[in-house]
């Protein structure tokens, strides 16, 4: 039996891999790591068709180590323990472990000795937040790296060299027309770019020319959708939709997304910490109850369960599709982080450091600081940024009545040097 596309492709040689530049590009610190075989026990946390499952493949491949791989759906602490108690190697072994959110928490706990006695290299891969589904002494003897979906480049990469380089689809003649629709059903998931190419190719004979274009595409798409399944492609699409329902305050449709996930069996919990993300990303300071209102409702479906649980979830769906909307904290925080990844060499002001000693009080440590509770209105104007950027502005209150009594009181404070 012939493997699938995704399977025959995956890539032999780590400079084959395709995306993941932020980790993977030359000198970024993970490249570093397994070239020079000092690879950290870590956590890949990203979407579905990232790269997960090659990616440890290669780690193993370039740095020649044993690889054993479990899924956390179909294994536990037995098979954990016959593959941490096999006999070592000049390095630690990989272990590799596909879905590792779905471990409870003592399979979990199984790992950390062997990780922590340097046993065993381990990588897990989950879709979840490992914040929420990675026991907290795991997560702390591992890296996680965050893996990206698929941009527009990456996908047309795999594209052509699924075309070109594929033992199967290289002896038939193909030729892409228009990459659009391949690319938006796909949504940046690289396995679903191989099926539904691999779906396109086999539904011809094999001796006939085969054209690629939009209409095509969408046709093969819509014979061939899947089901809903919690562990499947459509899991994601449904939860995308119920997400940007709520963002585009629709209560009908969130409400209908979220049916569509309750009746098809979905974890509870797992609806309610997307609404407790979405209330600070796109609600935030709009209606800083939003976050509350999620996060009583994450509290209450974990001690309640289902099916009562579905009134708590219907109730702060509709509560959060009808707040005003905001998305100002989010994109804030994400300029602030580009800002410091650019400029983490420039120091902290004298002022703004602390002196618990003499001598640092005797070299300026503190000096000319301007405590704030020391003047009317317990403000005043100080630099509190290093000088290079000061005055540089990354908040901007979203056009809404509760944002706006925001600006309203940077504009007195702060409008000579940020411009509110």
């Amino acid at each position: 039996m012939t493997a699938p596309l995704a399977e025959r492709l995956r890539p032999k040689k780590l400079d084959d891999y395709i995306g993941q530049e932020h980790i993977l590009g030359r000198n970024k610190p993970l490249r570093k790591a397994i070239e020079a075989n000092l690879v950290p026990s870590m956590i890949l946390w990203g979407p579905p068709g990232t790269g997960k499952t090659t990616l440890a493949l290669l780690i193993a491949e370039t740095t020649k180590r044993q690889f054993h791989q479990l899924n956390a759906v179909s294994s536990g602490v037995k098979e954990l323990r016959e593959v941490i108690n096999r006999p070592l190697g000049l390095f630690p072994p990989i272990v590799f472990i596909d879905e590792i959110h779905r471990y409870n928490k003592s399979q979990q706990d199984s790992l950390l000795a062997a990780v922590e006695k340097g046993q065993i290299t381990l990588i897990g891969a989950t879709t979840e937040n490992p914040s929420f589904e990675i026991n907290g002494a795991v997560l702390s003897r591992c890296q996680v790296y965050v893996l990206e979906s698929f941009g527009e480049k990456e996908l047309k990469e795999l594209t052509d060299r699924a075309i070109k380089e594929d033992v199967e689809l290289k002896k038939r003649e193909i030729k892409v027309a228009s990459y659009e629709a391949l690319m938006r059903i796909s949504g940046g998931d690289g396995r679903k770019l191989l099926n539904l190419l691999e779906i396109i190719t086999f539904s011809y004979p094999p001796d006939s020319p085969i054209v690629i274009t939009d209409d095509l595409v969408e046709e093969v798409a819509q014979r061939n959708i899947a089901r809903y399944d919690k562990s499947g492609e459509q899991h994601y699409d449904i939860i995308s939709a119920f997400i940007k329902s709520l963002r585009g305050s629709d209560p009908n449709a969130a409400l209908y997304w979220m049916a569509r996930m309750l009746v098809a069996g979905e974890d509870v919990e797992f609806i309610a910490r997307r609404m407790l993300i979405l209330a600070s990303e796109d609600i935030g300071n709009a209606n800083p109850t939003a976050v509350i209102m999620a996060n009583n409702c994450m509290q209450a479906v974990k001690t309640i369960g289902y099916p009562e649980s579905r009134i708590i979830l219907s109730q702060t769906a509709i509560y959060l599709a009808t707040s005003p909307k905001s998305n100002a904290s989010y994109v804030a925080i994400d300029n602030a982080i580009a800002l410091a990844e650019k400029t983490a060499h420039l120091p902290v002001p004298l002022s703004l450091r602390n002196a618990p000693t003499k001598l640092m009080k005797q070299i300026g440590y503190g000096k000319n600081y301007k405590y704030a509770h020391n003047y009317e209105g317990n403000f005043t104007k100080h630099n509190f940024l290093p000088d290079e950027l000061k005055g540089t502005k990354l908040y901007e209150p979203s056009n809404n009545a509760r944002e706006n009594e925001i600006r309203r009181q940077l504009q007195a404070w702060w409008a000579e040097w940020y411009g509110y």
